[in-house]
């Protein structure tokens, strides 16, 4: 994976299907089964992405940088 390309995971048992991932960032989340998840693993960089990581409300989903680092949420 390129270092400009992000990962997105969500943890399907944490999550509340609030939608506000799907709100902030459409072209990266969808709910299914009333959870999130993304419509694809990997992203180029979109700070949507980052804000919709940094505004879930139960920090259901990560973020990681090509290098594997977590870059959302914010610690």
């Amino acid at each position: 994976m390129a270092k400009d390309c992000w990962r997105i995971s969500v943890d399907t048992e944490v999550c509340i299907g609030s939608g506000v991932c799907v709100g902030i960032a459409p072209d990266h989340f969808q709910l299914v089964d009333g959870r999130s998840q993304p419509i694809e693993e990997r992203v180029d960089e979109d700070e949507l992405v980052r804000d919709a990581a940094d505004n879930c409300p139960v920090e259901a989903i990560s973020v990681h940088d090509g290098t594997g680092r977590k870059i959302a949420p914010d610690l």
